[in-house]
């Protein structure tokens, strides 16, 4: 049940961001689809825990699925010009870097979060696999997402609602940044040789 939320959620992302290409009068419903795309993403791994579904597999869709929402809403919002092409190289580049990291880790047993985590230090654990990190990190993401789509609806003539897009847009990127470092750091383990 879980990997299917999961799954699902990627569709939904795919046809919020496509609504925002065909037609401006389909920001609304791109911004109500964005609100079940951001819900799944806490649902899905609630119905892991609770339902006792959680795999390896399941924790490697789950970060994949969060890549392909992500790296979707930045390019989009960078092809529509609504903010800097920074923003996905940034966040790309992370996701590329930790990504292959990650795949190492997993092919010694190890995984990103949870029991068999790959970070090993108490700082590192903190920033990269404790729920109040990923929490606060999910929940910025989802601001700059929806504020961003918000600010582009007609009622917003002032562009409150853009600016503070681009400001959540911004710690996200800085809290990308800062997520990826101690994998990164820690990593180098796993490239070491074993006699």
């Amino acid at each position: 049940m879980a990997n299917i939320i999961t799954i699902s959620r990627i569709f939904l992302a795919f046809i919020a961001m496509g609504l925002l290409f065909f037609n401006g009068e389909n920001a609304v419903i791109s911004l109500v689809l964005t609100i079940f795309v951001m819900w799944f993403d806490g649902l899905d791994g609630f119905i892991a825990r609770k339902f006792n579904e959680s795999s390896k597999f399941g924790a490697v869709l789950d970060i994949m699925g969060d890549r392909i929402v992500e790296n979707l809403y930045w390019v989009s919002f960078c092809a529509l010009g609504w903010i800097s092409p920074i923003v996905p190289i940034i966040v790309l580049t992370r996701g590329i870097v930790t990504d292959s990291l990650r795949s190492l880790a997993l092919a010694q047993g190890f995984t990103a979060f949870g029991e068999k985590t790959m970070m090993q230090g108490r700082v590192a654990k903190f920033i990269v696999a404790s729920n109040f990190s990923r929490f606060t990190y999910a929940v910025c993401k989802a601001l700059a997402f929806l504020l961003l789509i918000a600010g582009h609806l007609k009622f917003n003539t002032d562009h409150t609602l853009y600016i503070a897009g681009i400001v959540c847009t911004w710690i996200s990127v800085i809290f990308c940044v800062l997520r990826g470092l101690p994998v990164v750091f820690e990593s180098k383990r796993f490239f070491e040789e074993k006699n």
